[in-house]
């Protein structure tokens, strides 16, 4: 399967950057230039979610990771390359955290890639950023 560049740019920044806000910005795009697919939806309202947490937004959080996980259950446990069962899960955990008056600080979260083909591309796109 040949993933979206958009695609690959948004698990670059939220891998490897950490930056959930310009993450959200790349998929934002594909996510209009792909007919608003809901995966795609569901996983900006992840990385939204996150900055949010990472900015003390706990209500922005909690609305985003409910609407996320409303979305994102639908699909198999591997999806486009990725452990949507992980996602979900951690998603879960943090919004548990916070309805359970345990906040946390918007701490790191990985997506992780099963696809070789895309954890490679993900890998060349982080060499290119060294790069440049």
């Amino acid at each position: 399967m040949a993933y979206p560049q958009l695609y690959i740019d948004f698990l670059y920044y939220f891998n490897v950057e950490q930056d959930y806000y310009e993450c959200h910005e790349v998929l934002e795009e594909l996510w209009l230039e792909e007919g608003r697919e809901r995966f795609y939806q569901g996983l900006l309202q992840v990385a939204v979610g996150l900055y949010h947490q990472r900015n003390g937004n706990l209500g922005g959080a909690v609305k985003l990771w409910t609407a996320a996980l409303e979305k994102l259950a639908a699909y198999p446990e591997e999806w486009m390359g990725i452990d949507m069962a992980a996602v979900i899960k951690e998603t879960e955990a943090r919004l548990a955290a916070i309805k359970e008056g345990r906040p946390g600080t918007g701490g790191l979260m990985q997506i992780r890639i099963v696809d070789e083909r895309l954890r490679t591309a993900v890998r060349q796109r982080s060499m290119a950023e060294k790069d440049e």
